[in-house]
Formats: C-alpha cells, sequence, structure tokens
C-alpha cells in the first residue's frame, strides 16, 4: 500500500491542529481494539491516518467552529491568567542570583 500523507489527509480535515486531534483519537480507539475501516497491517496511529485520507473517519462537529471556539477560550483563559499575575506586583517574585 502507497505511503499515507498528511496532505491526503488535509483533502478531508482542512486544519492541521484538527487533523491531530482527530488522528490520536482514532488511532486509541484502534489500539484499545477498535475496528480498522481500512485493510492495512500498519500500527495503530497510521491505520488511523489512513482512514482518515481515506475518508472513513471525520468530526461530527463543524471543525472550523470547534477550534475557533477552543481560540477564544484558550485567548480569555490566557488574559485572566496575565491579570492575575499583573497584580501580584514584582514585589513578590524571586530575585534572580547575580552572575
Amino acid at each position: 500500500m502507497a505511503r499515507v500523507t498528511v496532505q491526503d489527509c488535509l483533502t478531508q480535515v482542512n486544519n492541521h491542529f484538527a487533523l491531530v486531534i482527530l488522528a490520536a483519537n482514532r488511532a486509541r480507539q484502534i489500539a484499545l481494539g477498535g475496528r480498522r475501516l481500512v485493510e492495512c497491517d500498519n500500527k495503530s496511529a497510521v491505520a488511523a491516518l489512513r482512514e482518515i485520507g481515506a475518508g472513513k473517519v471525520r468530526f461530527q462537529e463543524n471543525v472550523d467552529t470547534v477550534v475557533r471556539a477552543f481560540l477564544v477560550e484558550r485567548q480569555a483563559l490566557d488574559n485572566h491568567n496575565r491579570a492575575a499575575g499583573a497584580g501580584r506586583g514584582r514585589a513578590n517574585r524571586t530575585p534572580k542570583p547575580a552572575q
């Protein structure tokens, strides 16, 4: 069987981040005994990529919407953490030793 490439998979899932998440989840399912959807003797990670490339596995949700929601949530969390860190001020920081 020919090699599976990221480009093969990106025709099915148009986002690198989403591809990694989908492939990892599917590889775990295969590793735990899930039925393979394509005929191959590869390890679970490669089998998952082959399934994605063949269009046998895809997200149920709209990928763009999920990724955008994740990014918005992450930005809010980062802003919250920065605000919490700014409230402590420089006086509470541990000084660096002189070199």
